[in-house]
C-alpha cells in the first residue's frame, strides 16, 4: 500500500532541534549582549556565574572555597583571604580584578574555574564578564525573586493583533527580524483551541458552524462555548494531577489501592465552577484551618494526601512520617513557587538562596499533621472524612457516586493537624538524626520575608504569604505553566525551576504584565486563558519556512504557531471520542481498561496476595471513559500512557517532556483501544449505505482530523480500501479474525469484507502525525 505516513521520525527532527535551540539561546543572547553593549547582570552574567562558579563560590558554605562567594553582592566585592590589598572585581577596571585574571590566564595551575572541576568558561563567557565589570559590575536580585511591576503596553505600529499579548510579541519579534504569520485556516483553528480548552477534538457540527459564522464575534463564541463546557474542568485537572501526583493507590513495594477520586472529582468542579486560583490553591494547602470550614473545603486538602504511604511490615514509623513531610515540603516548592527546594534537605542549596534551615522552616508547616508513618495492611490512613450517599446528595454534590451504592460509605484522606510539634533541622537529612537547631514555620527570606505576626504559623498563613501581593513567584509561575500549556513552551522555559539554574523568561515585560493582570483581575484562570487563545499570536499559522527555521528552530520568538504532539490522554480521548465509544460521565471512581495481559502478574511477583496482583479489565461503558479517570497504580501505571511520556505521578510534575521512541510508533498499530476504535467507526462508516465509499473515507477524515481531505490524500486513503478489500475478499476469514478486537458488538448484518477494509483505512488515518498532533 502506498500511504504516505508523516511519522513520528519527523518528531525526532523537530525535537533534536528544539534542544538545540534551547541549548543556543543563551548563546544567541550573549552575543546580542556583546554587540550592543550594555551588560545585564542577571540576563547576561549571573547564568554564567550560576553554571560555572557557584558549585564553589555560591550559597553552599559546606562547599565554599577560600570563603569567597560571588552569589552575593558583598561577597564578591570583600578583599580576597589570600590578599587584603586585593580583590577579585574592582568595579570599572578589569585588569585590577583578579577574577579576569584567572579566567584569562594561560596557567592551568591559576586558571579558574580549575581543571578538576571540568568546568569550561567560553571566550564569549570570559569577555561578557571583563565587559561587565569594565561597566561597573552591577549587581542585581535574581529577576524571579522581584516582585512583578506592571508594565507599559508597548506602541507598535502594525495592523497586527488584537490584545495586549501582541503587542508584546509583535516587539520581540521585530527586534529579531521577524514578523507573524498569517492566521491559521478555522478547521485548523477550531481543532486546536478545543483541544487546549477541553482536551477533546471538536464535534462536526461545532466545526460546520464555526466554518458557516462568518461574523466577527464567530471565534470569541467558540472560545467561551469551550470554556463553559463541563470537559474544560476535565482537560485542566488531568494538568492538576500531574502537579498533585494524584494516583489510585499508596505506592511502595505493597502499592494498595486507596480512594482519593471524590477529590479528583472535586478538582474537575474546581475548575468548572472557576474558582479563583488563590481560593483553589489555598483550599487544597489549608482547607481545614479556614474559619468555619465546609466539608467541600476539607476534601480539597486531599491534595496534602497524594504522596505515597507505606504499609510493608517492618519499616520504621519516623522515617516514612518524615518522607511524607518531605514530600509536601518538595511539592509545595515545585508546584507553587516553582523552585528546588529540595536540594536543601541535606544541605544549603548550592545555586540558590535557600538555606537548610529554609527548608525545615516550610517542612515545619507540614510536620504538624496528625497522622502516622505506618498503618497496618488494609488500614485506611487518618485523618479521613466519610462522604455517604446523603452527604453527596446534599453537600458534596459533585461527587459521583452513583456507580459506589447508596448504602456504602466512601472515606477519603485529608489534612488536619496535631498537637504543635517542634521541628530541627536534621543532618543529611535523615530522620534520625535531628540537630539541635530548632526552626520555626517560616519561607525562604530571598524570597520574600514571612511575618508571623501577619500569617500566623500554621498551613494558611502559608498560603496567605504564598498570595500576598509582593511575592514574586506566585503568580508568574501559573501564568508560566498556563501559558506553556497553551503555546507548548513557557515563558520561561523551565516551568519548575524559576532558580539561578532555570531558563530567563523570552518575554519577561510580558510575562510580568500577565502576571499582575492575572492578580489584579481577582485569580481567574478562565479569563486569562481566554485572553491567550483569543490573541494573533495563538491564532497564527503552524506552517514553517526556511527563514522561521533557521532563524527561530525552537520557535521562542512565536512567529507561528507551534506544532507538536498531544499528550497521552489527548491522544487516546480522540480515538474514543471520534470514534462515537467515548463515555463522558462526569466524575466517579477510577476505572481499568484495556491493558496488556499478565503485566500486574509479571511486576507484582512476590507480594504474596497482598495488594492488587491482578489487573482485571472493566467492562462496558467503563472501558470507554476519558483516560483522565484510568485507575492509576502508582508503581505500574498505565504502560500506554508512559509511552506517551505521562509522568509516574510518584512525585509533583509540572511539565511533560515529549519524546519520540519507536514504542510510540507500535503503540498506535496495535493497541486494542485504537484497533477497536477504528472497527467501530469502521462499521458506522459501512451502515451508511446512501454514502459512496469516497465519502465515507471522507467523513472518517473529518471525524479525527476535523478537516476535509486534500484531494491527493483522499485519494491515497481510498486506493488503499480498495487494495484491503481485494486482499480481505481472497481471505475472509482475515478479515473476520481482524474484527475480532475489543469487547464491544460488531453487527454481524454488515459485510465483514467492507468492515475490515474500512477498519484498516480508520486505524491508518489515526496513525497519521497530524492525528496525534496539535498545528
Amino acid at each position: 500500500m502506498k500511504m504516505k505516513i508523516i511519522g513520528l521520525a519527523a518528531v525526532s527532527i523537530l525535537l533534536s532541534s528544539v534542544i538545540w535551540q534551547a541549548c543556543s539561546d543563551r548563546s544567541a543572547t550573549e552575543k546580542t549582549a556583546l554587540n550592543k553593549g550594555k551588560i545585564d547582570f542577571n540576563y547576561h552574567v549571573k547564568p554564567i556565574l550560576s553554571d560555572k562558579c557557584f558549585a564553589c563560590h555560591g550559597p553552599d558554605v559546606k562547599k565554599r572555597q577560600a570563603e569567597f562567594r560571588l552569589d552575593t553582592e558583598e561577597g564578591a566585592f570583600k578583599a580576597l583571604k589570600s590578599d587584603s590589598n586585593h580583590y577579585a572585581i574592582v568595579r570599572g577596571n578589569a585588569e585590577e580584578s583578579f577574577l579576569v585574571k584567572r579566567i584569562f590566564s594561560e596557567d592551568p595551575l591559576f586558571r579558574m574555574p580549575p581543571a578538576e572541576s571540568n568546568l569550561v568558561l567560553t571566550d564569549q563567557e570570559k569577555d561578557i564578564l571583563k565587559k561587565w565589570i569594565e561597566q561597573g559590575a552591577e549587581y542585581k536580585k535574581h529577576w524571579a525573586f522581584i516582585p512583578p511591576v506592571k508594565p507599559e503596553v508597548p506602541e507598535v505600529a502594525s495592523d497586527w493583533g488584537v490584545n495586549e499579548i501582541d503587542r508584546f510579541v509583535l516587539v520581540k519579534l521585530r527586534e529579531n527580524d521577524l514578523e507573524p504569520s498569517a492566521e491559521a485556516d478555522k478547521e485548523r483553528l477550531i481543532r486546536r483551541v478545543s483541544f487546549d480548552l477541553t482536551g477533546l477534538p471538536p464535534t462536526l457540527e461545532q466545526v460546520d458552524a464555526f466554518l458557516k459564522d462568518d461574523s466577527g464575534e464567530a471565534y470569541e463564541k467558540l472560545v467561551d462555548e469551550l470554556l463553559a463546557s463541563t470537559a474544560y474542568g476535565e482537560r485542566w485537572a488531568n494538568y492538576w494531577l500531574d502537579v498533585s501526583r494524584y494516583g489510585d493507590s499508596h505506592g511502595y513495594q505493597d502499592d494498595l489501592p486507596r480512594v482519593m477520586w471524590p477529590w479528583r472529582d472535586w478538582v474537575i468542579h474546581a475548575f468548572n465552577k472557576n474558582l479563583p486560583y488563590d481560593e483553589f490553591v489555598t483550599w487544597q494547602l489549608a482547607g481545614d484551618l479556614l474559619p468555619d470550614a465546609t466539608l467541600e473545603q476539607i476534601l480539597a486538602t486531599g491534595f496534602n494526601r497524594n504522596h505515597k504511604i507505606t504499609q510493608e511490615g517492618g519499616a520504621i514509623p519516623e522515617e516514612y512520617r518524615t518522607e511524607y513531610v518531605v514530600d509536601r515540603t518538595n511539592t509545595f516548592g515545585k508546584a507553587f513557587l516553582g523552585i528546588s527546594v529540595e536540594c536543601s534537605r541535606c544541605h544549603d542549596h548550592k545555586y540558590d538562596p535557600i538555606s537548610q534551615k529554609d527548608f525545615y522552616s516550610i517542612y515545619s508547616f507540614f510536620n504538624q499533621a496528625k497522622e502516622k508513618g505506618l498503618i497496618n495492611y488494609g488500614e485506611l490512613p487518618k485523618p479521613n472524612i466519610a462522604i455517604t450517599q446523603s452527604v453527596a446528595d446534599n453537600i458534596l454534590q459533585f461527587v459521583n457516586k452513583k456507580t459506589i451504592g447508596a448504602k456504602d460509605t466512601v472515606k477519603v484522606m485529608v489534612m488536619r493537624d496535631d498537637q504543635p510539634r517542634k521541628t530541627f533541622v536534621l543532618e543529611r537529612g535523615v530522620y534520625d538524626a535531628p540537630t539541635n537547631v530548632e526552626v520555626s514555620a517560616g519561607a525562604p527570606q530571598a524570597i520574600m520575608p514571612y511575618d508571623k505576626n501577619k500569617y500566623g504559623s500554621n498551613r494558611l498563613g502559608l498560603a496567605k504569604w504564598l498570595f500576598a501581593p509582593q511575592n514574586p513567584l506566585t503568580s508568574r509561575v501559573i501564568v508560566n505553566r498556563l501559558w506553556q500549556e497553551i503555546f507548548g513552551r513557557g515563558i520561561v522555559a523551565t516551568s519548575d525551576d524559576f532558580g539561578n539554574q532555570g531558563a530567563l523568561p523570552t518575554h519577561p515585560e510580558l510575562l510580568d504584565y500577565l502576571s499582575v493582570e492575572f492578580r489584579e483581575k481577582g485569580w481567574d484562570i478562565k479569563a486569562l486563558l481566554k485572553l491567550m487563545v483569543m490573541s494573533s499570536t495563538y491564532r497564527q499559522s503552524s506552517a514553517s519556512n526556511k527563514k522561521l527555521r533557521e532563524a527561530d528552530p525552537g520557535n521562542i520568538y512565536l512567529a507561528r504557531s507551534s506544532r507538536y504532539r498531544l499528550n497521552s490522554e489527548m491522544i487516546r480521548d480522540n480515538i474514543l471520542f471520534s470514534s462515537g465509544l467515548l463515555h463522558d460521565e462526569l466524575g466517579g471512581p477510577s476505572v481499568k481498561p484495556y491493558q496488556p495481559e499478565g503485566l500486574w502478574e509479571a511486576i507484582s511477583v512476590g507480594l504474596k496476595g497482598r495488594g492488587e496482583p491482578v489487573y482485571i479489565a472493566d467492562q462496558g461503558e467503563k472501558l470507554y471513559r476519558r483516560s483522565l479517570y484510568t485507575y492509576w497504580r502508582k508503581t505500574i501505571p498505565p504502560p500506554s500512557m508512559l509511552i506517551f511520556d505521562a509522568p509516574m505521578k510518584e512525585f509533583c510534575e509540572v511539565r511533560r517532556v515529549r519524546t519520540s521512541t519507536p514504542l510510540q510508533a507500535l503503540n498506535l498499530l496495535n493497541d486494542p483501544q485504537l484497533l477497536e476504535a477504528a472497527r467501530v467507526l469502521g462499521s458506522k462508516l459501512v451502515e451508511q449505505s446512501s454514502l459512496s465509499v469516497e465519502k465515507k473515507i471522507e467523513l472518517a477524515f473529518r471525524k479525527i482530523i476535523s478537516r476535509q481531505p486534500e484531494d491527493h490524500e483522499l485519494e491515497i486513503l481510498l486506493q488503499g480500501y480498495h487494495e484491503e478489500y481485494d486482499r480481505f475478499s481472497a481471505d475472509p476469514a482475515e478479515a473476520k479474525k481482524f474484527l475480532q478486537v475489543g469487547a464491544y458488538p460488531q453487527n454481524d448484518k454488515l459485510d465483514p469484507l467492507e468492515c475490515a477494509a474500512m477498519m484498516h483505512v480508520v486505524s491508518i488515518i489515526y496513525n497519521l502525525d497530524e492525528a496525534i498532533s496539535k498545528s
